[in-house]
């Protein structure tokens, strides 16, 4: 119970902590329930539950509920993504640069798939991953929520 707790806390984190959550309404739409929009209409600002510089513009959704969610990530060149484990089903599609990608508790840089623009993961839940990036990585998120992030090494979460 206390991992659900801290799962659901750490969503209600991001969500306080990223721009554009509350204000899903100014997202262009086009039609009765379309969403349209080109790269330069995402408000991109810090993430909670990562280290800085990485950042986050959510697409759609509201992370803390259960309901489906798209947000987009912006890692710098050899931006570590440190061993972490998600509540739910994480779908990332890489959009540009090179996402070194691996199963496991430990960070291993020789362990990781290089997935180049146009690659896929889809991580089950609780299963521990982690990467790096190679270039500037933007990747797309996909799933539903809750969502939340729970670091292997608690000493790794910025959020402590």
């Amino acid at each position: 119970m206390k991992k659900h707790v801290s799962i659901i806390a750490a969503a209600s984190l991001l969500t306080l902590t990223v721009p554009g959550i509350a204000g899903m309404a100014e997202l262009p739409y086009h039609g009765e329930g379309h969403i349209m929009l080109n790269a330069d209409d995402l408000d991109w600002g810090p993430i909670g539950s990562m280290a800085p510089p990485a950042q986050m513009a959510i697409v759609e959704g509201d992370l803390s509920e259960e309901t489906p969610f798209t947000f987009r990530l912006k890692l710098p060149d050899g931006y570590e993504i440190l061993p972490h484990i998600h509540p739910a089903y994480e779908r990332v599609t890489v959009i540009s640069g090179t996402l070194h990608f691996a199963h496991g508790e430990e960070f291993d840089r020789e362990e990781t798939m290089a997935l180049k623009p146009g690659g896929v993961a889809i991580m089950p839940p609780g299963d521990p991953m982690f990467g790096y990036a190679e270039g500037e990585v933007i990747m797309q998120l996909h799933g539903t929520g809750p969502w939340g992030i729970e670091y292997i090494n608690p000493e790794d979460d910025p959020r402590n």
